[in-house]
């Protein structure tokens, strides 16, 4: 397949480097990693299996464009969402070839994991797990009346291990009333003794990313653990149900199984405890390069289970204005079902 690339992550799996101005061409047998000036000498050197090129800084396409027109190729896969509505017309200005409009190529080729990968992903895992452990003994020592705008930037030193590693994403830290909110920002709401906390935050290693999700309650005895007791029954009933949730579509993940089968063994727990108008996003998604990839685990997504594919299991329930509870894990399908990393 001829197909040109911008996006970093796709171009890093294809030749095991990338930087913030590149074009990637695969035409027919040849292969050519196009940059500036500023990345040719490390390119040079990192770059596998393709031809590192110079082009101008302001404007690659020139040099994707003398290449396509030279191989001779009569058709180019191209990414759309990855293309500005002017970067496509000054790629494909004057080329008489056929531009395949195929979204998400990309992610559908990484969507089974190698050994490789897979090992990096549980190195991943275990360093996020660490930083989840660590950020819970700070919030325990020191976190008493401190808000989430302040925890938040304490997450995200903790996470990139003093600047040792990258962030996934920027952590979500939710307190209360803030939890109800899926991806809530930080805020001058402070952490009070019984306070109900969420963490959504995860790490890059070898630029693979982790994934981890807790909702736990904060006292004496504050961690991360799935194990948690509230001392509100309403709060203490909706983190069993999500757990419970969780365990159960956990369960389901099988090769041959459907992702939506795996979305809905989540959602019938929920549904059957009364808050399924409250589970308002799907139970999960692919994690690799990026830290949403292929697959979807959700109510439409018809994708057959296969072994080797990576992706998070996170249900949860939102109660608006109140309190909201999600409990995230990032999973390998293996021949006997998940194996949960972290």
């Amino acid at each position: 397949m001829n197909f040109i690339l911008k996006d970093e992550n796709a171009v890093f799996y294809e030749c095991g480097f990338s930087c913030d101005n590149v074009v990637f061409l695969k035409l027919g047998s040849e292969a050519f990693f196009i940059t500036d000036a500023r990345y040719t000498t490390e390119a040079s050197e990192c770059v596998k299996n393709a031809t590192v090129l110079e082009g101008d800084r302001r404007d690659l396409l020139k040099t994707a464009r003398l290449l396509i027109r030279k191989s001779g190729v009569k058709a180019l896969c191209f990414n759309p969402s990855e293309w500005s509505v002017d970067a496509y017309a000054r790629l494909s200005e004057k080329l008489s070839i056929h531009f395949q409009k195929k979204p998400n190529f990309s992610q559908e080729k990484r969507i089974i994991k190698t050994q490789g990968e897979l090992e990096i992903l549980r190195q991943a895992a275990l360093f996020g797990r660490d930083a989840f452990t660590r950020f819970g003994e700070f919030l325990k020592r020191d976190g008493l009346g401190m808000d989430e705008r302040m925890a938040h930037f304490e997450a995200e030193s903790i996470f990139k291990y003093h600047g040792q590693l990258e962030l996934s994403f920027s952590p979500i830290v939710a307190l209360g009333e803030n939890a109800a909110k899926p991806h809530a920002l930080p805020s001058s709401k402070q952490l009070e003794k019984g306070e109900l906390v969420l963490l959504d935050a995860g790490v890059k290693y070898r630029r693979y990313c982790s994934d981890r999700t807790r909702t736990s309650f904060f006292d004496e005895h504050f961690n991360f653990e799935k194990r948690q007791v509230f001392r509100d029954a309403t709060q203490q009933k909706v983190y069993d149900t999500v757990l419970k949730a969780q365990e159960a579509a956990i369960k389901a993940v099988k090769v041959g199984v459907k992702a939506c089968d795996v979305d809905k063994a989540a959602r019938e727990v929920i549904d059957k405890a009364g808050y399924g108008d409250y589970f308002i996003h799907s139970t999960g998604h692919g994690v690799g390069l990026d830290i949403h990839e292929l697959p979807v685990i959700g109510a439409r997504s018809q994708t057959i289970i296969e072994e080797n594919m990576v992706f998070t299991i996170e249900p949860g329930i939102y109660l608006p204005n109140a309190f909201g509870v999600r409990i995230e894990d990032t999973i390998i399908v293996t021949s006997s079902g998940a194996e949960v990393l972290g």
